[in-house]
């Protein structure tokens, strides 16, 4: 069965270019040219991957990122004539995988929307992974499943906080800076200092939400000058 892909984009001429891209390579693709129409569609219905425009009419893409990732754990590609990076870093920070600036070569954008769907099936599948829980001083990671839990309570991580701090907690005591952070849970072969600025805000966004005490965590510390270390 092909992967559906939802395509979020005012501009007519580049959706259907997109979706003709897409459609060539065996996807599935459905576009709405409205944000409200694109959320609700994202929400209601199950896609493989969504690529969502930043500036659009009704829901701009940062709000239809942020609404889908507390609801659903699925691939999201944001794309913008925006060069700046603080959109790039917004963007991931909502809980967004990748980010494309316009224009962009449609191949590329295939190639990034095949990389993400295998990733994201490598991740969820079986692959002899199943029933590996990981559990540290009442943090619980169940990697089968994707869901962390806080001595019972469950807590509802992005899709890159959970492999952001299901890979630190595979590697305890080992200090990752945060170029290799980026490297390994982005996956993307070039990158600036704003995208390395995006693993801050995901440590930032992770420790709210399983640290007693965010300002003095005991799981994921700070080594300054360096990196990041999960403590055992």
């Amino acid at each position: 069965m092909a992967a559906k892909i939802l395509i979020v984009e005012d501009d007519a001429s580049i959706a259907e270019l997109e979706k003709d891209y897409l459609e060539l390579n065996g996807y599935a693709v459905d576009v709405d040219a409205d944000g409200r129409n694109g959320l609700k569609d994202a929400l209601e219905k199950e896609y493989d991957l969504l690529i969502l425009d930043i500036m659009l009419p009704g829901e701009d893409g940062f709000e239809i990122c942020k609404q889908v990732r507390e609801k659903k754990n699925v691939p999201i590609i944001m794309v913008s004539a925006k060069k700046e990076d603080i959109d790039k870093i917004k963007g991931l920070g909502f809980g967004a995988d990748d980010y494309m600036t316009k224009p962009f070569s449609p191949n590329e954008l295939v190639a990034r929307v095949k990389a993400h769907i295998a990733r994201f099936e490598r991740l969820s599948g079986d692959g002899g992974r199943a029933g590996e829980i990981i559990e540290i001083r009442g943090l619980k990671i169940d990697k089968a499943s994707r869901r962390v839990f806080i001595n019972g309570d469950e807590k509802n991580l992005t899709k890159k906080e959970f492999d952001l701090l299901t890979f630190l907690a595979e590697h305890p005591d080992r200090v990752f800076e945060k170029e290799e952070l980026f490297n390994r849970i982005w996956e993307m072969e070039s990158y600036s200092d704003g995208d390395i600025a995006t693993v801050t805000v995901h440590i930032k966004k992770i420790r709210e939400k399983i640290e007693e005490d965010a300002t003095n965590p005991q799981y994921i510390e700070t080594i300054w000058g360096k990196g990041y270390r999960f403590k055992v």
